[in-house]
């Protein structure tokens, strides 16, 4: 796959705001926010378990130019996480 960069952005057609801005509305005492399970735990500062006799094994790899990608790994993982993120939302839907 190749990232073309030829792409330019424009401004024309932009008009520039000439209005003042608003302050935003300040929340009424009835709103309430919930989070999810998932974003409870991890707001509860459990941290992932990190193997750093790897990462040690991957920084010396990648210093001795003996570190090898696999482009195809990379894009089967990216896959089947795309297709995982699709499953779950459906679930939730």
């Amino acid at each position: 796959m190749k990232i073309d960069s030829s792409f330019k952005p424009t401004t024309a057609g932009i008009a520039p705001k000439t209005t003042p801005a608003q302050p935003a509305p300040a929340a009424s005492p009835s709103e309430a926010v919930s989070l999810s399970p998932l974003a409870g735990s991890l707001r509860g500062g459990e941290a992932p378990p990190v193997n750093t006799a790897r990462i040690q094994e991957i920084k010396q790899a990648i210093a001795e130019g003996r570190f090898k990608i696999n482009p195809e790994a990379i894009a089967d993982r990216l896959i089947e996480s795309a297709r995982d993120l699709v499953n779950s939302s459906r679930r939730e839907a």
